[in-house]
């Protein structure tokens, strides 16, 4: 495991000190927050990408050939 040493203010400060307070060490608490920030990260690209494929009439009409195929393979 590697060591991380960081400057934090006193906006911060006060953040852990709420999320040390529930119980988690200092260091619990920030990977906890590492962890999530990535998350979130992903889920917004993620996001992202699905909306720009929501809006691209090249996907749109090839989701909808698909779609008019799988109900022709259903009917038989």
């Amino acid at each position: 495991m590697t060591t991380l040493t960081i400057r934090i203010d006193s906006e911060v400060e006060r953040a852990l000190a709420t999320l040390v307070a529930e119980g988690r060490s200092r260091s619990e608490a920030v990977r906890e927050a590492i962890l999530e920030a990535e998350r979130s990260q992903r889920r917004a690209r993620l996001r992202a990408e699905a909306e720009g494929l929501m809006s691209d009439p090249d996907d749109i009409a090839e989701s909808k050939a698909l779609a008019a195929e799988m109900d022709v393979l259903r009917a038989r």
